[in-house]
C-alpha cells in the first residue's frame, strides 16, 4: 500500500505545481505524508457535501479540482465552512490535495476532458504553452466533429454528454450555423475570447460567460457560444483523473480503489424560464 507522500508524487507528475497560475493555490492542504492511502476520492469543489463523502466511502485522499484556501487565511478555526471541512478531514484521517490550474494546462488536462465528452477530437490546445516543444500542453482546446452540426443539434448533443445542472447550456447564436470546428475551456472562459478568434473556430463552448464580453463577441461576428455551467465544465476531468490514477496505481500494484464523486456542487438549484417576451 503506498503512502500519501507516493501518491503526491505521482499526482504531481500528473500536474506539477509549477505549471499552475501565480496566483494559484494548488497542492497537499492537509495530510501526514507518511500515512497509508488506499481509497482516493475526486471532486471539483472541496465543499462539506465532499468532504462528507470522503468520510463515509473511508476515504485516505480527498483530490479537488478547485482549492480550499484561494486568497489564503489566518485560521482554520470550525467556525466557518472551509474550517470545518479542514478539521473534519484531519479528525477522520482524510488528507486533501489540490490540482487547479495545473490541471487545465496539463496534457491530458482539464479542457481534454470536456473536448471528449462533448464530441470533439482534439486538434491542439486554445493558448499553447511556450516552453511545451510538443505543443500539447496549455489553456482550452481546440477540436474537431467528426461530422459537421448545425448548431442547436451540436448544443444538444453537448447538453446530453455535460453532466446535468439547473442552468443547463445557453447558446448564443444561429441554430442553423454549422459547426465543425470548436474551442471549448473548462471553467471560466471569457478571458480567452482573442485566442478563440485567432483561432477561427465556429463555436466556443465554456462557462461563466458574462454579458459584455459575451454580446462584444457575437457582434464582431466571431463564433457561436455556448455556456454551461461551471462545474459541468470540470466535472469530467474527475473521471479522466480517476482513470490516470488507476493507471499509476495498476503499474505500482498499489490496489488503490478510486472513487469519482457524483454530488452536484454546481451552487444553482433552480431554473425559473421567463414565461413570456418582454411586452
Amino acid at each position: 500500500m503506498p503512502t500519501l507522500s507516493d501518491v503526491i508524487d505521482a499526482l504531481e507528475a500528473l500536474w506539477p505545481a509549477g505549471r499552475a497560475e501565480p496566483w494559484d493555490a494548488v497542492g497537499l492542504v492537509c495530510g501526514d505524508p507518511q500515512a497509508q492511502v488506499s481509497r482516493v476520492l475526486l471532486a471539483v469543489d472541496p465543499v462539506h457535501e465532499v468532504a462528507a463523502e470522503a468520510i463515509r466511502l473511508g476515504a485516505d485522499l480527498l483530490v479537488t479540482h478547485h482549492p480550499l484556501y484561494l486568497r489564503g487565511t489566518t485560521t482554520v478555526a470550525a467556525t466557518g465552512f472551509k474550517g470545518r471541512v479542514v478539521h473534519d478531514l484531519i479528525k477522520h484521517d482524510v488528507a486533501l490535495h489540490v490540482a487547479h490550474t495545473n490541471a487545465d494546462r496539463a496534457d491530458p488536462g482539464v479542457s481534454d476532458a470536456l473536448a471528449a465528452v462533448v464530441g470533439l477530437r482534439v486538434t491542439g490546445p486554445l493558448v499553447p504553452d511556450a516552453d511545451d516543444p510538443a505543443g500539447r500542453r496549455g489553456l482550452g482546446r481546440v477540436g474537431e466533429l467528426p461530422v459537421p452540426l448545425r448548431l442547436a443539434d451540436f448544443a444538444a448533443q453537448a447538453a446530453r454528454g455535460l453532466p446535468g445542472t439547473a442552468a443547463g447550456l445557453r447558446v448564443a447564436g444561429d441554430p442553423d450555423r454549422e459547426i465543425r470546428t470548436v474551442a471549448v475551456c473548462g471553467g471560466s472562459g471569457d478571458s480567452l475570447f482573442d485566442a478563440v478568434r485567432a483561432a477561427g473556430v465556429d463555436a466556443y463552448l465554456t462557462a461563466d460567460l458574462r454579458h459584455h464580453p459575451a454580446s462584444e463577441a457575437v457582434q464582431h461576428g466571431g463564433p457561436a457560444l455556448l455556456d454551461a455551467a461551471h462545474w459541468a465544465t470540470e466535472w469530467p476531468w474527475c473521471e479522466q483523473a480517476a482513470a490516470q490514477l488507476d493507471e499509476i496505481s495498476d503499474r505500482h500494484g498499489w490496489q488503490l480503489r478510486t472513487h469519482v464523486s457524483r454530488v452536484v456542487t454546481d451552487p444553482w438549484t433552480l431554473h425559473a424560464a421567463a414565461p413570456h417576451p418582454v411586452p
